[in-house]
């Protein structure tokens, strides 16, 4: 069979004028009021954390705290250390391979997969979609916003949010009624565009390849995705959001790295406590300018590949702790918010701490530094697994399944996770 060609500059046209633009082809938790809602905040690192530093010697629960351990062991009961979870051959490749740290699979390798790489916190959002103002919030560290943690059921990577006051106003600060008309309409303008070109899209599928129809099934998947956070705009716009506990401070986006994180951690804890969602993925990544603020005279990557120089490893130190107190706290903020059931802000959180890095001096992607927090989870042990024999997948299965999703698998998982279990 002869495949068709297409101009670049085609387009699907339907009813009222509709015009949607395509992708280049190659032929061109529910809860109730009795029950608090399950949460679920996933932190990862780009250059994962010295194995030294993070991995306790000793198995169960009489282990000894880890030198980053420390920082947090006054929640050692409420939380629970892995060794040897790893996203097997899918995580070679380096740096390149933290983009698989919540999926288990490269980008590059996810046509064909059902659902390609879809990230853990998107597959929990799925389960949630307009139960809150927003589905999941997607965030990092950078000023750049480079943080390419979280994938849609299309394969495609979801931008985060890197601007400290954008977020304070998603979550607080109410447009007034003006601004509200304009945004209606404009919502309103953008509603059912896929239905209307729906016709031409069939006819022009019916002459692709197979490997083209994929391509565009996969572009009409995140277009639909779309429609629905649109939709869902819009059924939010008349409903407040909640008054801000406090007012940031000026110049916040301009904040170096280590002011700026624990004012990442502080909103979170709000946007949670608040509802605002359940869902919400931080991306930690390089320090920008003045070496983020830290009393150290090297960059973070080239801290990272120390060699074990004792120097590089002391200086590297300083950030991993600093990870640590940031996360500590964060803790310490959803332990002390009680819900309706009596129990707290973290017993109904799942809190991952981690990275798609193993070891960054060696560009290693294996035997990932995977902590999990709260969720109502028997916690209190390390947990240690026989390298190359239980994926990391299989923990997100377990934490999908607390979140409520009814399933057994994740993409390269061979089920749940032994070990970890409901107090």
């Amino acid at each position: 069979m002869q495949t068709p060609s297409f101009h670049r500059r085609t387009f699907l046209r339907g009813l009222g004028g509709a015009v949607l633009g395509l992708p280049w082809l190659q032929a061109m938790g529910a809860s109730t009021k009795d029950s608090p809602p399950m949460r679920m905040v996933c932190v990862g690192t780009h250059f994962g954390f010295v194995p030294s530093m993070f991995f306790p010697k000793e198995v169960g629960s009489d282990y000894r705290a880890s030198e980053l351990i420390q920082q947090i062991e006054r929640h050692r009961s409420k939380l629970t250390l892995f060794s040897h979870l790893d996203h097997g051959a899918e995580g070679v490749g380096g740096h390149g391979g933290v983009h698989a740290f919540l999926s288990g699979i490269l980008s590059k390798n996810a046509r064909g997969f059902a659902e390609k790489n879809i990230s853990l916190d998107q597959k929990a959002a799925d389960h949630v979609r307009h139960q809150t103002r927003y589905p999941s919030l997607q965030l990092c560290s950078g000023k750049d916003g480079g943080s390419a943690l979280s994938w849609n059921r299309a394969g495609v990577a979801l931008p985060a949010i890197h601007q400290l006051s954008r977020l304070h106003g998603m979550l607080f600060a109410s447009a007034d009624a003006q601004e509200g008309s304009v945004l209606r309409e404009t919502l309103e303008s953008k509603r059912s565009v896929l239905d209307l070109v729906r016709e031409d899209a069939g006819r022009l599928q019916r002459r692709l390849g197979r490997e083209d129809q994929q391509t565009l099934e996969g572009y009409f998947t995140s277009v639909r995705a779309l429609e629905r956070r649109l939709e869902q705009s819009i059924q939010w716009m008349d409903r407040p959001k909640p008054l801000p506990e406090r007012l940031l401070p000026k110049g916040v986006d301009e904040l170096d790295f280590m002011e700026r994180v624990p004012l990442f951690y502080e909103m979170m804890g709000l946007a949670l406590k608040t509802d605002t969602t359940r869902v919400i993925t931080l991306g930690l990544t390089d320090l920008g300018p003045n070496l983020g603020g830290f009393p150290i005279t090297r960059d973070y990557h080239q801290l990272t590949h120390h060699g074990k120089v004792p120097s590089y490893l002391e200086e590297l130190s300083v950030i991993e702790r600093f990870h640590f107190q940031a996360f500590g706290r964060f803790l310490d903020q959803l332990e002390g918010e009680v819900q309706s059931d009596g129990r707290t802000l973290l017993d109904h959180s799942m809190v991952l701490l981690g990275s798609g890095m193993g070891n960054a001096s060696s560009h290693s992607n294996k035997n990932l530094p995977l902590l999990l927090a709260g969720g109502g989870f028997r916690h209190g042990q390390h947990l240690q697994f026989r390298q190359g024999l239980t994926p990391a997948s299989n923990l997100f299965v377990s934490m999908l399944q607390r979140f409520g999703v009814e399933t057994d698998r994740f993409n390269l998982s061979t089920g749940s996770l032994s070990g970890l279990d409901v107090a």
